[in-house]
């Protein structure tokens, strides 16, 4: 039981879920992704706060360097072992805990006396935001009915562009006091809510209450957005799902992603995860200024630019989370990874054919603007809908880390590479991978609008050669 997504697609499961009840899951939704939203202000609000911190701690650059990067290590941590806490204490207390380490963490950063706790309190940040990109996709799928899912998903990337924007605003408005410890704070306001939420409004998925054998109080959370029959019949179809696919509830962990049947899931989640990184958009995200600046305009104003960049980055979300449940989710990945591979390639032959600065920026824009109507969004919203219910929390942990670590070494490795071979001969480099990407999607990625898992699994089993499972679901 894939959120309500078990329901065949001619019993039209949204037909029998009442406005009030279609209220209550995009509020569910919405509480979920602001996970989604501090994940964003956590890695953006240190870009403009670390201009201020540098003076008053007196950083040299390794130590500025370690404390951008330190949360991402804290990520990779944090997004590795939330998967096994979310299947052994449930999806709402898992949210609820990220949300507490959340303000744990932006309290030690505020009151930071000096490097060393400065460092720590981003750990803990990072720890939380790992945590919470690998959390946020499964919880969400597991609400949302199907016909919707594609954009309740997609809230999780929205939410991200939103805190990422937001924490540039945040810099530029405490810029002229200098005030680091403000913009930093801020994000204590996010986490209480998710604190919150988790407390007193959020309900727990439907599919973990099944799994833990927790019937009635699973019956009762479905019934409470549909109606008792519809209930009935899809905590039904999870038990033939679960008996077919020798469910343990979550006791395996890991372990779970070795299986046979799981392996295709899991090389998409993970290729899926590295092609959304390695396609280069953080050298555009984190290296904007200083690509600019090499095109011969000034950037001066970093957080500007950036909040330019946070623009485009929302406006092309919002338009994929109207488009991904009409168009379904590869033919936006096909058209992304194409638009980023041209984009990618005109913006390094622009550098070695030394093109005028307009040029490279419109490269570099419509770069930002076809990596985020596709790539970025259904990277998040597919971790949530390719794994099968007993693995679904372990393969988005997994996805997520490889994310995380790709996000580093690109992070890590992009100035080096382009002080050796040239900025534009790199761009080329992640041209090619974001081809390679294209090619992956167009053989193994399957479609997975308006599809309950069962279909999805078949369409996975046939694009990697795999046979049927003995007993298929005649629905």
């Amino acid at each position: 039981m894939q959120g309500f997504s078990s329901a065949t697609v001619y019993e039209g499961p949204l037909a029998e879920v009442p406005p009030d009840g279609l209220r209550k899951i995009w509020l569910w939704a919405v509480l979920i992704a602001v996970g989604g939203f501090l994940f964003g202000f956590d890695t953006g609000v240190i870009s403009g706060a670390l201009l201020y911190i540098k003076t008053d701690f007196g950083l040299n650059s390794f130590e500025q360097s370690s404390v951008v990067s330190v949360l991402v290590l804290g990520a990779m941590v944090g997004a590795m072992g939330s998967g096994r806490i979310a299947d052994r204490i449930g999806r709402r207390r898992i949210l609820g805990l990220e949300g507490l380490v959340f303000l744990v963490g932006t309290v030690i950063a505020v009151l930071s006396t000096g490097y060393a706790m400065l460092v720590l309190g981003r750990l803990v940040l990072g720890l939380a935001v790992g945590g919470a990109s690998a959390t946020v996709p499964v919880y969400l799928s597991e609400i949302s009915p199907k016909e919707i899912r594609g954009r309740t998903l997609t809230l999780n990337q929205l939410l991200i562009t939103i805190g990422i924007l937001v924490a540039y605003l945040t810099n530029l408005a405490f810029s002229g006091a200098g005030d680091w410890r403000a913009m930093i704070g801020i994000g204590a306001v996010p986490a209480a809510v998710i604190v919150a939420a988790s407390l007193w409004v959020l309900p727990e998925s439907a599919a973990w209450l099944a799994s833990r054998g927790d019937r009635a109080e699973a019956r009762r959370l479905v019934a409470s957005v549909t109606n008792e029959a519809t209930a009935d019949r899809l905590l039904d179809r999870y038990d033939r799902d679960r008996a077919r696919e020798g469910d343990d509830g979550g006791a395996a962990g890991w372990r779970t992603l070795l299986a046979a049947d799981v392996r295709p899931a899991l090389v998409v989640g993970l290729a899926l995860a590295a092609v959304q990184q390695f396609g280069g958009i953080n050298t555009i995200i984190y290296y904007a200024p200083t690509i600019i600046e090499e095109t011969g305009l000034t950037a001066s104003n970093s957080i500007v630019y950036s909040i330019a960049i946070g623009i485009i980055n929302l406006v092309m979300t919002l338009i994929a989370i109207r488009v991904i449940d009409r168009s379904g989710r590869r033919p936006l990945l096909l058209f992304s990874l194409g638009a980023m591979t041209v984009m990618m390639a005109l913006l390094g032959l622009s550098f070695v054919a030394d093109w005028s600065s307009g040029l490279s920026l419109v490269c570099m824009v419509l770069y930002i603007a076809g990596y985020a109507v596709g790539t970025g969004p259904v990277f998040w919203t597919l971790i949530g809908e390719i794994f099968p219910p007993r693995a679904r929390a372990a393969g988005s942990s997994a996805s997520t880390a490889v994310n995380w670590l790709a996000n580093f070494v690109v992070s890590l490795i992009f100035l080096p590479i382009a002080n050796v071979i040239g900025q534009g001969e790199t761009f080329w480099i992640f041209a090619v991978i974001a081809a390679a990407g294209w090619v992956f999607v167009s053989r193994f990625v399957p479609e997975t609008k308006e599809r309950d898992f069962t279909q999805v699994d078949a369409d996975l089993r046939s694009r990697f050669g795999r046979p049927a499972p003995a007993s298929a679901d005649p629905d």
